[in-house]
Parts: C-alpha cells; sequence; structure tokens
C-alpha cells in the first residue's frame, strides 16, 4: 500500500487529485500539504499546514516514507509583484524538488503546463517534444518553463528518482468557478457576464483558439501516473479545442465580432493597470500563442482517456460560476456573482 504526499491539496487540482487517491484501494495513505488546513477529511489523509516558499518548512520530514510526491502547489497572484510568485511558485518548487531527494522519495510527479510551450501552431496539434520556453512577458508562463529546466538539471542529479511532468490544458470544474474567478476575473466582474442571453455579441478574437479539460480527468492522470513506472512529460487536453465558433454554439450567441487583438489587449491592460482585473495582458499575449496540444502518449502510454469532453467542461463550469459553486477548502470557497 503506497503513500502519497500532494502539495497544492487544497486547490483546484489538489482537491480533485486528493480525492481519487483516498478512492484507491492501492493507496494506503495521503498526506496533504496546504498553507491552510480544511475541515474536508476524505478517507486515509491526513493535513499539514506548509508554506512551500518559508525556510522554516522541513519539506524532507513531510515527506518520509512516502512513495510519490505530487507537486500542485502554484500561486496566480499577485500578478503585479511577479517577484513575489517566483519565490512561492519557482523558489518553493525547487525546495519541493531537493526534499524529494533528500528524503529518498522514489517518484515526484510535476504539475507543469501548457504555458510551458512556446508559441505553437493552432491548426495542428504538437507533442511533448515542442520546446518549452514559454512566453517571456507572462509570469506564469515564465516560471513554468524556468521549473523545466530546473527539472532537467534535477534528472541529471538523481537519475534514481522518477520524474513525470504533466502539461494539462486549462482545467475547469464546477467547484472552481468561484476562485477562478476571483483569480482571472476579479471580485468586480459583472454579474451579467455569467449570463448568456444578455450578451449582445461573442467577440472573436485572431489566435483564441485553446484546449481545456476537466480536472477530475487531469487527477486521474496524475494517479495513473503515481502508479506506473513511466518517466517524462504527458500533454493532458479534451477535445475539441475552444474557439468563438465553439462558444457561440455552446452559449447560444448567434452574432460573433471579429475584434482585434491589439483592441481586446488594450481594454484588458488599462483594466489591469487599474487593478480592475488581476489577470494581466501579458497572459492574454500568451494564449494567443500557445501551442495545440497531441495528447497520444498519455492515451497510449498511460492508457488515460478523458471522460468529459470540451463541451461539457465549459458547461458545467459557466453554471458554477452562475451559482457560485464553491468547495470547503478556503481556495475553493464559494461565492455568488453579482
Amino acid at each position: 500500500m503506497s503513500r502519497i504526499v500532494v502539495t497544492g491539496a487544497t486547490g483546484n487540482v489538489g482537491t480533485s487529485v486528493v480525492r481519487l487517491l483516498s478512492e484507491d484501494p492501492e493507496v494506503g495513505s495521503v498526506l496533504g500539504l496546504a498553507r491552510r488546513i480544511p475541515d474536508w477529511s476524505p478517507p486515509k489523509t491526513d493535513w499539514s499546514a506548509v508554506e512551500l516558499s518559508s525556510q522554516q518548512a522541513d519539506l524532507a520530514k513531510e515527506f518520509a516514507g512516502a512513495d510519490a510526491v505530487v507537486h500542485l502547489a502554484w500561486a496566480f497572484q499577485p500578478t503585479h509583484d511577479p517577484a513575489a510568485t517566483w519565490r512561492t511558485n519557482v523558489l518553493g518548487s525547487i525546495r519541493v524538488f531537493e526534499a524529494v531527494a533528500a528524503a529518498g522519495v522514489p517518484a515526484l510527479v510535476h504539475a507543469s503546463s501548457v504555458g510551458a510551450y512556446s508559441p505553437g501552431p493552432k491548426d495542428e496539434a504538437v507533442d511533448e517534444s515542442w520546446p518549452t520556453h514559454g512566453w517571456p512577458d507572462a509570469a506564469y508562463c515564465r516560471e513554468k518553463a524556468y521549473l523545466e529546466r530546473a527539472l532537467d538539471t534535477f534528472e541529471r542529479d538523481h537519475a534514481e528518482v522518477r520524474v513525470v511532468r504533466m502539461r494539462p490544458a486549462f482545467l475547469f470544474k464546477r467547484e472552481s468557478a468561484s476562485e477562478q474567478r476571483r483569480i482571472f476575473g476579479g471580485r468586480f466582474l459583472p454579474g451579467p457576464l455569467a449570463r448568456p442571453e444578455l450578451l449582445p455579441f461573442l467577440p472573436d478574437i485572431p489566435g483564441l483558439r485553446v484546449q481545456a479539460l476537466h480536472t477530475d480527468d487531469a487527477a486521474e492522470a496524475y494517479r495513473l501516473a503515481v502508479h506506473s513506472d513511466l518517466r517524462g512529460a504527458f500533454n493532458l487536453a479534451a477535445e475539441p479545442p475552444v474557439d468563438a465558433e465553439l462558444l457561440g454554439e455552446m452559449l447560444g450567441v448567434d452574432r460573433r465580432v471579429r475584434l482585434p487583438r491589439t483592441a481586446a489587449r488594450s481594454a484588458l491592460a488599462a483594466a489591469w493597470g487599474l487593478h480592475l482585473l488581476p489577470a494581466s495582458p501579458h497572459l492574454f499575449d500568451a494564449v494567443l500563442r500557445l501551442p495545440l496540444m497531441d495528447c497520444t502518449r498519455a492515451r497510449t502510454e498511460l492508457r488515460w482517456n478523458p471522460e468529459h469532453t470540451a463541451n461539457e467542461v465549459l458547461e458545467e463550469f459557466l453554471k458554477g460560476f452562475q451559482q457560485g459553486a464553491g468547495a470547503s477548502t478556503d481556495p475553493l470557497r464559494g461565492r455568488k456573482v453579482g
């Protein structure tokens, strides 16, 4: 029976991973690390309050006796202070990697992202060999790409540790709606935006074609990776790719209006500069350049198949957004819109 440690265990991905592992008969125990211990008590799960970027945190002690560490912890804000997210995301992750080696943990499953990829095509999918240099202006992409290089060095120096890098598309579930509204839309996002019937038209921005995935489907890939002997990177995404045409059909909005990139970016930059919108225009720039991912390796080698289509993922998320859906952990607390 294996013992698994999960960092970032109370967030969007962490709650799904912990739930699946706690229900897995091959897992003996789960230790969830988070900044604040939740009221949530899944089976076979213990909690520890840990700040990964703190020098006082003894991560090697937390990891002692683990068969695998699943590293999910990530901070998206403050976007106006990239040094703060660098300390948490990059330096905190490097401390996790070092503690994995110090504790003798045999497997590390790391949450990378489609955001680690260099700009790529929107009309064909790329596999895991596509360069991972990110988009340099966006802190999120810059940090994910830097950790890919850090893992290259880690694997060279610690060949005894099996390292898996998950590169999922944008992840959604009903319970994450309130959290993602706060992270990307802010507290003042107008309530009518949650009601498609009130939208006069749907903006059609060149290059805005991305992939989505249900968080539970991503969590299943993490669970499979924990039990496998596979190494390396895995792309994770559902079909079909999401663009203005698909969103229009899903939302029932017939009218699409072509909106130049510069106009959309200028509006986002103004709102971000006034601290009205937490999502930075640099991330918008990156999204327009992210490649579409080929998930053949995950399907054939990991035997992973998502249960939800991209349409189903977004429909579930939108309903959660309208209802202020959340969960009983601090990051996922619910809040009604408008």
